[in-house]
């Protein structure tokens, strides 16, 4: 009969802390009935960090996979070592860019469970597959992974954090907050600080969110845990609109950890806003470099293009595809990265293409909401797009992205009040979100004017109805008089529109005949 495992410990914060913030992988703390524990060295401190919740240095990392790489080639049969070579594999792929590991520990994961299965207890190797299925982006498998060891084990901590990023990435916003309250019940210290600051971002509680990041600054365990940690407080920061607190936080990251990527990305994203372009992209050349994110190729090249260097930012958009593609023979979904590339620089079609095979996986988060309501509008559908303009807007996460997305949409329905209001709000919440955008969004707040002193003439609270009135005294320069559509953005891929009209005060999202279905007709 198989024995009693002891405690599990984590390996460090994984696919998620390096794209979303937090995501933790999981391995045994026994490493075999007869293996021996690690040399004092390296591999023996990256069981040590994992035993506090922390993640490992890369070379640390590295020692213990070949620790266990060596012991397996002589005791094949040993699952929790498989269990433990998986988990390690996950993370390199996550913190390295090779997502050719992600094969490997999928190998090794099934060799764990060949030799121990699920239905027997092996919750070790059940806890590396869902933390795979994280990584690799397809959510409803880590939700089933994760739900499993929930099930079987209720009190094994590390079961939550796998459901909170997999549930996340489905847009169960709900069951991520209860699994969030359940692991800081159950445990405490960085890890679970750091889930809880992204849980309460998404619900846009800000303030809650940086009090959060900051207790798991102070607690993290190792440097590379506390670099993580920084570089989510850097990340809030950003998303606030603070960019110069923002590179407050990435420099002492890139302090503890030399060539840290996600903080080497969220630097250049601070610096491009504060118009130091030139230092933006040696930081982006060099996050580039350590970790060749397609989301890194995608911003660079955005910088690129909006400084009127067309075949750098060409050049940056061959390396997404490319990386993007290599990653999807790996079992990577690329999918989001790909669709926002292909709305704004390719095809809208091929973006609705991806985004609606995602919201069919049940891959419904408000990034992918928005991003295939924007797909929509791009394509010339903007009825078809506001329900998921709505839908992302309106879940809780305060994005500038999503507002300027959701105010152009309604720009183009002829909603001129909320359209200002959305985008306003865009540039309120941080007004150089993107280098490309925030000049669009500016401009078509210009081209929108100021609303009516004393309200509009049909009495909406919004103005939104009555466009403008004739008599408009704070109307700027080349602003639309009333009745008239504002100018449309002249890299709109869609059709020429009707006259636009709104719809009556009544109808619910995407009711005309010519709408598709609301994203919550589609579940």
């Amino acid at each position: 009969m198989k024995t009693e495992r002891v405690p599990q410990i984590v390996l460090g914060a994984g696919a998620g802390a390096v794209l979303a913030g937090a995501a933790v992988l999981f391995v045994p703390a026994g490493l075999g009935a007869d293996a021996p524990a690690p040399a004092p060295g390296p591999a023996a401190r990256a069981v040590s960090a994992a035993h506090a919740g922390a993640q490992a240095s890369l070379p640390e990392l590295a020692a213990l996979i070949g620790d266990r790489e060596k012991w397996l080639r002589a005791h094949p049969g040993d699952d929790a070592s498989w269990a433990v070579l998986g988990g390690a594999y996950v993370e390199r792929g996550a913190r390295n860019g090779d997502t050719a590991s992600y094969v490997r520990a999928e190998k090794a994961l099934k060799r764990s469970l060949a030799a121990w299965p699920a239905r027997r207890g092996n919750v070790d190797a059940q806890l590396g597959m869902g933390a795979l299925a994280n990584a690799r982006g397809d959510f409803r498998a880590a939700r089933t992974w994760g739900e499993a060891v929930r099930k079987s084990s209720p009190r094994r901590w590390q079961a939550y954090p796998v459901l909170i990023d997999a549930y996340n990435g489905l847009g169960d916003y709900v069951s991520a907050g209860r699994a969030m309250e359940r692991l800081r019940a159950l445990r405490g210290g960085a890890p679970a600080l750091s889930r809880a600051a992204m849980v309460y971002r998404d619900r846009g509680w800000r303030e809650d969110a940086s009090a959060l990041a900051y207790d798991a600054v102070a607690l993290a365990a190792t440097p590379a845990e506390k670099a993580a940690c920084l570089v989510r407080l850097g990340d809030l920061a950003w998303e606030r609109g603070e960019p110069a607190e923002a590179v407050a936080s990435y420099a002492p990251a890139l302090g503890l950890v030399p060539g840290h990527a996600p903080a080497l990305a969220g630097r250049a994203r601070a610096l491009a806003a504060l118009g130091r372009t030139d230092e933006a992209l040696r930081d982006y050349g060099a996050a580039l470099e350590a970790l060749p994110l397609p989301q890194y190729a995608l911003e660079a090249g955005e910088l690129y293009e909006s400084l009127g260097l067309d075949g750098d930012a060409r050049t940056q958009y061959e390396v997404l595809r490319v990386r993007a593609t290599e990653a999807g023979t790996h079992g990577v979904n690329g999918a989001l990265v790909l669709a926002r590339y292909e709305a704004d620089h390719g095809s809208p079609d091929a973006a609705l293409r991806l985004l609606r095979a995602e919201w069919a996986k049940g891959h419904r988060s408000v990034h992918v909401a928005d991003a295939l309501g924007w797909a929509l509008y791009r394509a010339g559908r903007a009825e078809e797009a506001l329900p998921y303009a709505k839908r992302a807007t309106e879940r809780g996460l305060r994005s500038a992205l999503f507002a300027y997305h959701r105010g152009r949409i309604e720009q183009e329905l002829g909603e001129y009040g909320p359209a200002r209001r959305h985008i306003e709000e865009a540039l309120r919440i941080n007004p150089a979100f993107s280098p490309l955008l925030a000049p669009k969004a500016r401009r078509a707040l210009a081209s929108l004017g100021e609303p009516p002193e004393d309200g509009p003439e049909d009495g909406s609270e919004d103005g939104s109805a009555g466009g403008y009135t004739s008599g408009e005294p704070q109307r700027r320069a080349g602003a639309p008089r009333a009745g008239s559509p504002p100018p449309r953005d002249p890299e709109h891929r869609g059709p020429e529109p009707r006259k636009p009209r709104r719809p009556a005060a009544t109808a619910t999202p995407g009711a005309s005949a010519s709408a598709s279905r609301s994203p919550e007709a589609e579940r």
